[in-house]
């Protein structure tokens, strides 16, 4: 079995490819979501929003079902407050958390990450949003992996 971090390290190393070999943003983002989802059994809904204007817009995705969130205002749900300060917010129990909007029954608990404009470090370009079945699934591990994706996809995109 290869241990969690050997995992986001082969993760890291399969994304920076896609950032580099792919030919547009889009591909970029679609392949990095698929390769969070194939890779963390406790990623069980893995999507990016981007950001239009005073909203996050649903891009990629990957998960059993799609969500009904295809279009959230900045300041809403735990999505919203991410991207409404740029810092990345983990969530243990969505149940305790009157910010969640509710997406699907078996989510547990949520972390999302904003993908901050390299250039302009507080701006917010979009965001990976990962659920999980699992109670308190993401630890600072998850954290920095993610954070660290987030910096990397935000090179492709524009802003």
């Amino acid at each position: 079995m290869i241990s969690l971090p050997d995992r986001r390290r082969g993760a890291l190393d399969a994304i920076d490819r896609a950032v580099n070999a792919e030919r547009t943003a889009g591909a970029v983002l679609d392949r990095t979501v698929e390769l969070l989802a194939e890779t963390f059994e406790h990623y069980t809904w893995v999507g990016v929003y981007l950001v239009d204007g005073d909203d996050l817009v649903l891009g990629p995705w990957r998960g059993p079902e799609a969500t009904e969130h295809v279009r959230i205002p900045v300041g809403q749900g735990i999505c919203g407050a991410a991207a409404a300060s740029g810092e990345t917010e983990i969530v243990d129990d969505v149940n305790a958390d009157s910010r969640y909007l509710a997406c699907f029954p078996s989510t547990r608990s949520e972390i999302v990450v904003p993908i901050l404009a390299p250039a302009r470090p507080h701006a917010v370009l979009g965001e990976i949003d990962i659920d999980s079945a699992r109670p308190a699934a993401f630890d600072a591990g998850d954290r920095a992996f993610l954070e660290r994706v987030a910096r990397m996809v935000a090179t492709r995109l524009p802003g």
